[in-house]
């Protein structure tokens, strides 16, 4: 029988093993530095046609204003990482109706990120010839912090990260997953709303200012997240369907059952008061006991 929330066992070890794949397959995708250099020439050349040259005076005023360059370099090498399981867990706690559907649109997007580092490996702005004008911020104000110059890799561990994983930001994407949680979850708090708007916006100033990333590349992480959206409906009910196929979970009223229908945007039933019904007659059942009724699901 499924419960309203799975066990923190259970979702720790599914979460650890798809992102623990996930980075591995990231470094087998480093592919060619050459083509990685030509893919980021090509986004860069695209955005000046486009008159979307933002990382550049961004840059510009990240390195030359350690004000702002120090407290970005921190919050590109750790808030990625902190900010996001820190959302999935406060999901987990207090609403376990949609935590199953907000983690699945998370691993979905994740592995599509995957995807298009394999497809198009890219190289950052901060790797391209100094000639095009762009300074690493991160090497810049790297004793400040545990990096270096090899992005948010701890100090000699740059071996252990792929460098041109840039198209499609997953800094941008995953700030994106936690603004929707903290907006659509967070029962009207303002605090809430606040991040939810300035979690996305800055982190996206901040792969930028860094030269971690070009526009184009936190577009393409927003157009990820969207895919994994689309996604990851059905892939709960595709879940849902096998695990009761196989004899691993049996639906009941007021469980799993009820929150898959959440998750696909249908009615959820919940009891009647007892005593009162909706077309005004007296309750009928055994023992007296209201029949259900159907309510639109809390947003």
């Amino acid at each position: 029988m499924l419960r309203d929330r799975p066990r923190w066992w259970t979702e720790l070890l599914l979460i650890v093993i798809v992102y623990g794949a996930y980075s591995c397959a990231r470094l087998l995708a480093r592919g060619d530095v050459n083509t990685a250099i030509d893919n980021g020439l090509a986004i860069l050349h695209l955005e000046r046609s486009l008159w979307l040259n933002a990382e550049h005076p961004l840059n510009e005023l990240f390195t030359q204003e350690a004000w702002l360059g120090v407290p970005s370099s921190f919050a590109y090498a750790s808030l990625h990482y902190l900010v996001t399981p820190a959302v999935l867990v406060w999901l987990f706690r207090r609403r376990p109706l949609h935590y199953r559907l907000m983690r699945t649109w998370l691993l979905a997007s994740t592995l599509l990120g995957l995807v298009g580092f394999t497809l198009m490996p890219t190289s950052p702005p901060r790797l391209l010839d100094p000639s095009y004008g762009f300074v690493d911020s991160m090497a810049q104000y790297s004793g400040y912090g545990w990096w270096s110059g090899e992005a948010s890799a701890p100090s000699g561990m740059g071996d252990f990260t792929n460098q041109y994983a840039a198209m499609p930001s997953l800094h941008v994407g995953w700030s994106l997953w936690c603004g929707v949680a903290m907006w659509h979850y967070g029962r009207r708090s303002t605090l809430l709303r606040v991040l939810a708007l300035g979690y996305p916006l800055t982190t996206m100033l901040v792969v930028m200012g860094t030269a971690n990333h070009y526009f184009m590349d936190a577009v393409a992480g927003v157009l990820v997240m969207t895919a994994g959206l689309l996604l990851a409906r059905p892939l709960l009910g595709l879940s849902h369907r096998l695990q009761t196929r196989f004899g691993l979970a049996r639906p009941t009223p007021g469980t799993e059952h009820d929150s898959l229908q959440v998750a696909r945007g249908g009615r959820q039933s919940v009891p009647a008061p007892r005593g009162r019904h909706p077309a005004g007659r007296e309750p009928s059942g055994h023992n007296g006991s209201a029949q259900p009724r159907e309510l639109a699901p809390p947003s």
